[in-house]
């Protein structure tokens, strides 16, 4: 299978979904991991510019520990808008690209304006990459493609209906979110948050849910033409 994960901030895909990345990736998937911000208001020191390259360096780096393609989106912070047609046109591009069997992205209850709108952008998108009389020049148009619902910010407000078993996944997950060191650093020094230690126990939570050591937790999106019958998360 080929599996896109659209998520918003180059940190996003480490901490809601590679763990089943990983797990996709053993099975055999093409996995490509798109965030469409480039994080250039992550930090309160490190000005715009610089953080954009900083950021875009943590997520190649962290991809390319699992073997993803990782693709930038490159919008800045705060500025995602599924309103905008060029950024419309750019997921329809990235998923005609793809044209993924599945993809990952947020849960449209997610914390952030900026994740909303990833959401928007990628349920817009991946029907309308499937009309192939719809902006052509893109590429060849696709099926209307299953989507996945990440974790939201700390699980608050959901209650996942699937779950990945990432046990054996979990140590690789876990370098991949340390290639994040300007996040991890910067929510350490100033907000007082130890990312790896939260993220370790918020799997670990996962896996008491579904049984299992660690764990990550998805929701599907419920809807004609999404839906087949066979399960698609490994």
């Amino acid at each position: 299978m080929r599996v896109l994960a659209i998520l918003c901030h180059p940190d996003d895909m480490e901490l809601t979904c590679s763990g089943t990345l990983i797990k996709c990736k053993k099975r055999g998937d093409d996995v490509f991991a798109c965030h469409m911000a480039n994080g250039n208001m992550g930090h309160e020191t490190i000005m715009p510019d610089e953080l954009r390259e900083i950021r875009t360096k943590e997520a190649e780096k962290a991809g390319a520990l699992a073997g993803f393609e990782v693709i930038n989106g490159d919008i800045g912070d705060l500025c995602l808008n599924a309103a905008d047609v060029e950024q419309l046109r750019k997921v329809i591009r990235i998923i005609r690209y793809v044209r993924p069997d599945f993809i990952i992205t947020h849960d449209p209850k997610d914390y952030c304006s900026d994740h909303v709108e990833v959401y928007k952008l990628v349920f817009n998108a991946s029907f309308s990459a499937s009309c192939p009389h719809f902006m052509p020049e893109l590429g060849p148009a696709t099926k209307v493609t299953p989507i996945y619902f990440a974790e939201t910010s700390y699980a608050v407000n959901s209650i996942y209906t699937e779950y990945v078993d990432i046990t054996n996944e979990m140590e690789l997950k876990m370098q991949m979110l340390a290639c994040h060191e300007s996040q991890i650093g910067w929510r350490r020094d100033h907000d007082g948050i130890d990312v790896i230690q939260n993220e370790t126990i918020k799997a670990a939570d996962r896996g008491i849910q579904c049984g299992v050591k660690y764990a990550e937790g998805f929701n599907q999106l419920l809807a004609a033409q999404r839906l087949v019958p066979y399960r698609m998360l490994p």
